[in-house]
């Protein structure tokens, strides 16, 4: 009875892709999560966030649904997992696609910069 708390930060968690959840009670190597679980990197858990989605501008039918947002911390193997934190197996394609989704953003930006950029200089020129 008493300080559960003191337990909690004295173990790192890891939770699996498929709801399965361990604990681990000193310091470990990301490298060695790696080895244990091949084709999954090890993510830091940053947060995570409700948003309702009738709020959202893809709206459904189904408009009390939350729609849950986690932003993560992708971890270099050479890093180590510390006590305190949550982390979270991340498969290699999720990681593909993210990398993919976050470089057509970028490109979609840069490509709507450039767009306004041109647009500039055609409104220049024909006021000239």
């Amino acid at each position: 009875m008493g300080n559960c708390q003191a337990i909690d930060s004295a173990t790192l968690v890891i939770q699996h892709p498929n709801g399965k959840v361990d604990k681990l009670y000193s310091p470990v190597a990301a490298t060695e999560i790696m080895k244990m679980n091949p084709g999954h990197y090890v993510a830091l858990l940053l947060t995570t966030t409700f948003y309702s989605s009738s709020s959202s501008s893809a709206a459904t039918n189904n408009s009390n649904i939350p729609l849950r947002v986690t932003r993560i911390k992708l971890l270099r193997p050479t890093d180590t997992l510390v006590l305190g934190h949550v982390y979270r197996l991340v498969t290699s394609q999720e990681v593909m696609k993210g990398l993919w989704a976050k470089k057509q953003a970028k490109m979609q930006t840069a490509e709507e910069e450039w767009r306004d950029d041109d647009d500039r200089k055609n409104y220049k020129s024909f006021r000239l």
